[in-house]
């Protein structure tokens, strides 16, 4: 006889932990997944374990789940959950069949962001004209949106008491007024610091904490960053339709590229849901290849 739900929760839950070495964020969102099949098969007798769960099952399950449950990112992410544990109890041998085998994810469009290599990146900042009042100030600018993942209206509210240069993080406040620490690159301190040395040459600063200054010593402006980056795009060459929050796309997708845990990027990039995200993974092969060997008949 197959064991029931709560055994069959632990030993799952056992197996993302020590032989998926997954995150204990990552282990609560699948945890949460499938922890809505017990609540709906609560009470039935019948189904009062895994093993008996048919494909017949599984898709009443998901009428009732999705008629409360309308986006379509949400029902995506649930659905790849109970697919991953019934996968699991046929490895373990818990069950003969696999019911979620033929369930299928709502469709999503998938919305992809434009994203600009290292080299791209790289001729951006070295089109800077470093000769010019502004040219230092527009280096620490690049390197902060990317090297921080950063969105504009946090880069322009940035204030000097949030650069914490010896713990090598910066306070970031972002929608909702809500702060977190996000780590920034010694290259991005490097030249924050550069520009700093001829910020004191300014005739007047207004706003002494905020970091980043216009000529007149005043906060710089959404519509400015977005004149800077046209500006520098422009002069490298860069034909891509690109805005600051081009640099906020790539600094997330090169993350994931580089194999960095999603939770962690989702914490740097301040997503109140791992949904947002999951976007960026579009990019990451070895993620794709790593979901076919997971998922495919033919891998197993």
């Amino acid at each position: 006889m197959s064991l029931g739900w709560k055994e069959s929760f632990k030993n799952f839950q056992n197996y993302l932990r020590l032989e998926k070495s997954l995150s204990e964020n990552s282990i609560e969102a699948y945890m949460n997944d499938i922890s809505k099949l017990e609540k709906y098969f609560s009470g039935r007798e019948d189904k009062s374990r895994p093993g008996s769960v048919t494909y017949q099952d599984l898709k009443e399950f998901i009428n009732w789940y999705t008629n409360d449950n309308q986006n379509a990112r949400t029902q995506a992410r649930t659905l790849s959950g109970i697919r991953a544990f019934f996968r699991f109890l046929l490895i373990e041998g818990e069950i003969n069949e696999n019911p979620a085998s033929l369930l299928e994810s709502p469709k999503i469009g998938l919305r992809l962001p434009e994203v600009l290599s290292v080299t791209e990146i790289d001729r951006i900042v070295n089109s800077v004209d470093l000769s010019k009042p502004e040219g230092h100030r527009n280096k620490a600018i690049i390197e902060t949106l990317y090297g921080c993942g950063l969105r504009v209206s946090e880069l322009v509210n940035l204030r000097l008491t949030d650069i914490h240069y010896s713990e090598g993080f910066v306070v970031v406040t972002g929608k909702g007024n809500k702060q977190r620490l996000v780590p920034i690159s010694n290259t991005a301190l490097k030249e924050i610091d550069l520009y700093l040395q001829k910020r004191k040459l300014l005739p007047v600063i207004h706003d002494q904490n905020i970091l980043f200054l216009n000529r007149r010593g005043r906060k710089l402006t959404r519509a400015m960053i977005f004149e800077i980056i046209k500006d520098l795009s422009a002069r490298a060459g860069i034909k891509k339709n690109i805005s600051p929050h081009t640099f906020r796309h790539s600094f997330a997708t090169h993350m994931i590229e580089a194999g960095a845990d999603l939770r962690a990027v989702q914490e740097m990039l301040g997503h109140e849901s791992i949904m947002t995200t999951e976007i960026y993974t579009h990019i990451d092969r070895s993620f794709l290849r790593d979901t076919l060997i997971l998922f495919h008949p033919r891998s197993q």
